[in-house]
């Protein structure tokens, strides 16, 4: 296992696009983030009457550097079946679930760790700046407790979550722009079907089941008990969607032909 971890780092880290890939994660989600922050009003004197919640505030780079991660997930494996490059990695890892299992590691770090760095920067950014926006003790938040911390934590394995979830479908679909589709499918249409549906308790399920919006659950601070889901019900959610597309990903692996 070290040794094909090893050879799929360094196949990783050779590819020019990796180290673009996660410097735009950084810079776009940081930058949205930022931009919204900036943005953000709490009106004075109003105790509690923020609808808004300063976690997603800080966090709204999320939207689009969930984009960037899956991008990542699906070239992990998504260009070695393009090129047919993936019957070399077979031969050097003949064991498919060892293989799956490597490029799910090798491909989750950095994006973890990507994703913890920009958020971080973001939800401190947060912290300095909201208070002079209005988002004060007076205003009923409190922008140092524990849950805007496991907000960030959270949001940053939720990042790292869809780099895995692209990475099983493409393992299924074995092309790249079919895979992007359906994972970007997977994470912007569960919303927007909630709204457009009239059906209330319809729309709250599909809320409970969408990734997206789970992920939102998981992020929030104020207003929990109004919420689909839990926190960590909402990164199980996620957690779970990552976790089925590599299980399908895997029996693909195992059952097709390079």
């Amino acid at each position: 296992m070290r040794e094909a971890i090893r050879a799929e780092w360094a196949k990783t880290w050779s590819d020019p696009v990796t180290p673009w890939l996660l410097a735009g994660l950084v810079v776009l989600s940081a930058a949205v983030s930022a931009a919204t922050i900036a943005a953000a009003r709490c009106p004075a004197g109003v105790v509690g009457g923020c609808a808004q919640d300063p976690a997603r505030i800080s966090l709204t780079g999320v939207y689009v550097g969930q984009a960037v991660a899956a991008l990542a997930g699906v070239l992990a494996i998504g260009t070695e079946y393009g090129t047919g490059m993936i019957r070399v990695t077979l031969t050097a890892i003949p064991r498919r679930d060892r293989l799956l299992v490597t490029k799910a590691l090798v491909l989750a770090g950095p994006v973890l760790a990507a994703a913890a760095v920009a958020l971080g920067a973001a939800m401190l950014a947060g912290v300095f700046v909201l208070p002079d926006h209005g988002f004060t003790a007076a205003s009923g938040f409190d922008l140092a407790s524990a849950s805007m911390w496991r907000a960030w934590g959270c949001a940053a394995v939720y990042l790292a979550l869809v780099a895995l979830l692209a990475l099983g479908v493409t393992a299924v679909m074995r092309d790249s722009v079919a895979a992007i589709g359906v994972v970007l499918g997977i994470l912007y249409l569960f919303p927007v079907v909630a709204k457009a549906v009239g059906d209330q308790a319809i729309a709250r399920r599909l809320e409970q089941i969408g990734p997206l919006a789970a992920n939102l659950d998981s992020q929030a601070t104020t207003g929990l008990s109004g919420l689909p889901l839990t926190p960590w019900q909402g990164l199980g959610v996620v957690a779970l969607w990552a976790a089925g597309a590599l299980l399908l990903g895997g029996v693909s692996l195992w059952l097709r032909d390079a």
